[in-house]
Order: C-alpha cells, then structure tokens, then sequence
C-alpha cells in the first residue's frame, strides 16, 4: 500500500496569506509592525521555506521557486524592519523601494507562469503583481499608494487562502467542491 503524502502548498499557502493578511492591516493603519515582523519569520517566511522544500521533492519547480523566494521575502523584509528599528543599517524608503522593484519583477515572471497553471493561481500572481507595484509607486511617488496596495493586497492574500481551503477541502471531501478553473493559457 502507498502512503499518502501531505501537499505543502497548504502550508505554503496559508503562511504567505496570513502574512499578506496582517502587513495589510498595518498599511492600512489598524495596527503596528510587532505582530507582521514576527509572522513575517515564523509563518511567511520559516513555513514557507519549508513548504518550498517539500516542493521541490514533489517536483514542483512552481511551488519550489515560489515559496522558497516568497518564504525569503518575508524573512528579509523582517530583517530590514529589525535594522531599521535598532538604527543598525537603516533603509530608506527608496531602499525599501527598489528592494520591492526587484520582487516586482520575479513576481512578473511567476504571473506569466501562473496563468498556465489555473485561473486561482493566475488571480493569485496577478493580484500580487499588481501590489507590488502600488507598493513600488507608494515608495517612489506617494506614499497613499502602500494603503491601495492594502486594500488591493487583501484580495491576493484571500486568493492564496481560496487555493489552500480547496486544496484541504476537495481532499477531505474525495472531489472538487472548490474549483480551481482551468488554465488562462494553454
């Protein structure tokens, strides 16, 4: 008999949502950057990391780039913020900014891949893209634009959580009841 192997893309999944959830909270002022900092290491970017791992063993080059780099995202911008707070190495804002340009464009990358995964993953990446780039013009033009990436970013953290429930979800129930929609692409 085969054992059954735990997909880590739920994990994956709900770490960069939950995470993308609570920096979303803070850019829009409900609350500060203690609670973001410490699921930034452990969920966003520790679990991640992990769940890019298993990935990779599954044969995922998506998930295993994916989360690995978004697992790094979280744990470096972590550090950024820690440095900054003990005035050890500050970064600007405009630091801060082309550290975001240089995520934008690997998440440019991801979206053209995603849209031949399915249409959840492709709303995930866009969305994602498109709140880089808000965030990207709130560091370089104004800085209203981080709190439209919050608003905007709600919608690709929920997007990663629709994909981690139907993962769980169509598992435990043995069929689809939350689909995924075919490729944009094929």
């Amino acid at each position: 008999m085969e054992k059954k192997m735990g997909n880590p893309a739920v994990v994956g999944l709900a770490g960069f949502g939950l995470t993308t959830i609570l920096l979303q909270f803070h850019n829009i002022g409900l609350m500060g950057l203690g609670p973001v900092v410490a699921m930034g290491f452990i969920f966003g970017g520790l679990a991640q990391l992990i769940a890019g791992f298993q990935e990779q063993k599954t044969g995922n080059n998506f998930g295993y780039s994916a989360f690995v780099a978004y697992g790094s995202f979280w744990i470096g911008l972590g550090i950024i913020w820690i440095l900054n707070f003990y005035k050890i190495y500050e970064s600007s804002t405009t630091d801060v900014g082309y550290y975001l340009v240089a995520w934008t464009l690997y998440t440019a990358i991801l979206s053209v891949a995603s849209l031949r995964i399915h249409k959840a993953m492709a709303v995930t990446l866009l969305t994602l893209l498109l709140g880089f780039i808000l965030l990207d013009f709130g560091h370089f033009v104004d800085p209203v634009w981080n709190k439209v990436a919050g608003y905007e970013l709600f919608v690709c953290a929920f997007s990663a959580w629709y994909m981690m429930a139907a993962i769980i979800i169509n598992d435990v129930a043995g069929k689809t009841v939350l689909p995924f929609g075919t490729a944009l692409v094929k």
